[in-house]
C-alpha cells in the first residue's frame, strides 16, 4: 500500500461548503419538527462574524498578514462557546459550519451555551514559537470585541492548545486590567484549567463507543479499531480504548497511516511518530492510505481528522459496525444515507464528541466560583451527561426510526427554538 496524504471531497453533488451542509441537514429536522420559518431563517444565518486582517511581525524582521475569523452563530441560550483553530486551509464557510455545529452540541448536552468558532488562516507547524505566541495575541486583541466570559467564551480546536489559550486569557485580562480566567476554557491549570478537559473530547468518544458497543450486543474487549486522526481527539481516544481492550489495527496523522492486522503497538506507535514527526514507519506496520484505512472491516471507525471525509463516493466501501464522530461534521449528508441503508451505526459529531464542551462548561463554572473539583468528579459528570444524551437521543431514533444524527438534532434544534421563541424578537 501506498502512502498518500489525500482526503475525502467535503462535497456531495449540489452542496459546496460544510456551512451549507449542516444548513440541509437542519432543514430536514425543522420540517419534522413543523419549526416557524423566522425561527428557520434564524438559524440559517450567524448571528455575528467578524473578519479581522491582522500584521504579524515575523522571526526575520518582515511583517505578515494574516486573517482570521470569529463567528457567533446563536446565542439564545446563553454566551456562545466554541473552539479556535489555527489551519492554513480554514476560511469563513468552514468557521460558520463549525459555529452551528457548536449550536447543536450545547444545546443537545443542555448546557446553557450557544455556539461560536474563531479561526485563523495559518500554518501553526512553520510558526516559531515567538511568531505563533506574536499571531494570538494580536488575533485576541482583534477578537477582543465580541470576547469575554459573560458573552464569548473560546477554546482549543485543531491547530491549538492550552498556551495559546494561556495568551488569550492573557492578553484579554491585560487590556482589562485584571486577571479573566473565564474567558477561555482549555488553559493550563495553573491559570484556573480544569483537571480532566485535556482529554475530556478523546475520553467522551471512549464512553459513546461504549455505549454504542452495549446498544449493538458487542464486547469492547476485543473490538476491532481504527481511528483517523492522531491529534488530541485520536490520540486520547485510541489510549482509552486500547485500554478497555480493543486491537487497533490502523491509525492515521496528517502525513499518512499505518496499518497491521495483528494490531498497532500505539505506545510505539506514538514514540515513533515524536522521534520522526510522523507515524510513517513506525515498528511493525505497512503504510496506508486514508481512503483504504477508511474502508477496514473493523468494530469501531473513529474519524477524528477533519470534516468531510466519509463522503457519496466512498460511504459504499465502509465495513465498520459502528463509527464514533471525534471530528466535526467528518460525515457527509449523503454518505450518512448510504451509511443507514447499510446498517452502519453512527454516533454523530453533535454527540460522540461533547466531552470538550461539557468539561469547558465546568471549566467556566469552576472559574467563575474559584472552585476547583478532583478530575474523578469531572469525568463522572461529563460521563452522566453523555450516558443520559445518548440515551435521548437513541429512544427518539428507535421511536421515528431516523438515525442518530437526524434525532439528535431534533432535540438540539427544538431547545435552540424553544429559546428563541420564549425570548422573542428585541425589540
Amino acid at each position: 500500500m501506498q502512502p498518500s496524504n489525500e482526503t475525502c471531497p467535503v462535497e456531495d453533488r449540489g452542496i459546496t461548503s460544510p456551512f451549507e451542509m449542516v444548513v440541509r441537514q437542519i432543514e430536514t429536522v425543522c420540517d419534522r419538527l413543523n419549526l416557524d420559518e423566522v425561527w428557520r431563517a434564524r438559524l440559517r444565518h450567524c448571528q455575528r462574524e467578524l473578519i479581522v486582517n491582522f500584521p504579524v511581525k515575523m522571526d526575520n524582521g518582515s511583517v505578515r498578514i494574516f486573517t482570521g475569523y470569529r463567528i457567533q452563530h446563536n446565542n439564545a441560550r446563553g454566551p456562545a462557546k466554541g473552539g479556535i483553530r489555527y489551519s492554513p486551509k480554514v476560511d469563513l464557510e468552514e468557521t460558520r459550519a463549525l459555529a452551528f455545529w457548536m449550536t447543536l452540541k450545547a444545546a443537545l448536552v443542555n448546557i446553557p451555551f450557544g455556539g461560536a468558532k474563531g479561526a485563523v488562516a495559518c500554518d501553526p507547524k512553520i510558526l516559531s514559537a515567538g511568531e505563533l505566541e506574536r499571531l494570538t495575541r494580536r488575533y485576541a486583541s482583534e477578537i477582543s470585541i465580541l470576547i469575554g466570559p459573560d458573552s464569548d467564551i473560546p477554546a482549543p480546536d485543531l491547530g491549538t492548545n492550552a498556551q495559546v489559550m494561556a495568551w488569550i486569557m492573557d492578553t484579554y485580562s491585560m487590556n482589562q486590567g485584571r486577571s479573566v480566567p473565564g474567558v477561555v476554557t482549555g488553559k493550563p491549570i495553573d491559570i484556573g484549567g480544569s483537571l480532566g478537559r485535556a482529554d475530556a473530547t478523546g475520553r467522551g468518544c471512549t464512553v459513546s463507543a461504549k455505549l454504542a458497543a452495549e446498544h449493538l450486543g458487542f464486547n469492547i474487549n476485543g473490538a476491532i479499531l481504527v481511528v483517523q486522526g492522531c491529534g488530541n481527539v485520536g490520540e486520547v481516544s485510541a489510549n482509552l480504548l486500547v485500554r478497555e481492550g480493543c486491537r487497533l489495527i490502523a491509525i492515521s496523522d496528517s502525513c499518512s497511516g499505518v496499518y497491521s492486522e495483528k494490531g498497532v503497538d500505539l505506545e510505539k506507535a506514538l514514540q515513533h511518530k515524536r522521534a520522526t514527526g510522523n507515524l510513517q514507519g513506525a515498528p511493525g506496520t505497512e503504510t496506508i492510505s486514508n481512503r483504504d484505512m477508511l474502508a477496514l472491516p473493523c468494530d469501531i471507525l473513529l474519524p477524528a481528522a477533519v470534516e468531510g471525509q466519509i463522503a457519496a463516493d466512498n460511504a459504499d466501501e465502509v465495513s465498520a459496525k459502528v463509527i464514533i464522530e471525534g471530528a466535526n461534521g467528518p460525515t457527509t449528508s449523503r454518505a450518512d444515507a448510504i451509511l443507514y441503508d447499510k446498517g452502519v451505526f453512527v454516533v454523530p459529531d453533535v454527540l460522540a464528541n461533547s466531552g470538550g464542551v461539557i468539561v469547558s462548561y465546568f471549566e467556566w463554572v469552576q472559574d467563575t466560583q474559584a472552585l476547583f473539583w478532583e478530575e474523578d468528579e469531572v469525568n463522572r459528570r461529563m460521563k452522566k451527561i453523555i450516558e443520559k444524551s445518548f440515551a435521548e437521543v437513541l429512544r427518539i431514533s428507535r421511536d421515528e426510526k431516523l438515525n442518530m444524527r437526524t434525532a439528535a438534532h431534533m432535540i438540539a434544534v427544538r431547545r435552540v427554538a424553544s429559546a428563541m421563541a420564549l425570548r422573542g424578537i428585541y425589540p
